[in-house]
């Protein structure tokens, strides 16, 4: 029983420390992001190449962006802030090392981004997007483990 109980409080531990805080502002919006990062680390690799074809940044920009420890979720909000704002990629990575703990709400405000905006919702409809596509490609309804390209 009590080996029961011990890998129930481990899985618990560890399915708790698989979701991060990206303070958006938008439970949902955070959610969505969740599952962007969990499905992203399935394969890293596809993950990078969808970025580089998708956003066409460089595979030494994705590198650097997860060498100062950002996650694959926050990597492709950053990404989608600076195609969002017309900002090049090295503005919105500054921003977030001058404020990652304040959150991705804040940094989106100081790239001119403003809660409940036209912009905001875009983005968060936008990372919806992309969850449902990386979901029903991997047949998981909101919960899969794959990248697909955004059409």
């Amino acid at each position: 029983m009590k080996t029961i109980l011990l890998s129930f409080i481990a899985l618990a531990t560890l399915s708790a420390n698989s979701q991060i805080s990206f303070n958006t502002g938008d439970v949902d919006f955070d959610a969505d992001l969740n599952i962007i990062n969990t499905n992203a680390k399935t394969d890293l690799t596809a993950f990078k190449s969808y970025l580089t074809a998708t956003f066409g940044v460089s595979t030494k920009n994705i590198d650097y962006m997860f060498s100062i420890n950002m996650e694959p979720g926050e990597i492709y909000l950053a990404l989608e802030i600076s195609v969002s704002v017309d900002k090049p990629i090295e503005t919105v990575i500054e921003t977030y090392e001058a404020n990652r703990d304040k959150g991705w709400g804040y940094i989106a405000q100081q790239m001119g981004i403003k809660p409940g905006s036209e912009e905001f919702h875009a983005l968060k409809g936008k990372s919806k997007a992309h969850k449902d596509k990386t979901s029903k490609a991997n047949g998981n309804n909101g919960k899969g483990n794959t990248v697909s390209k955004r059409k």
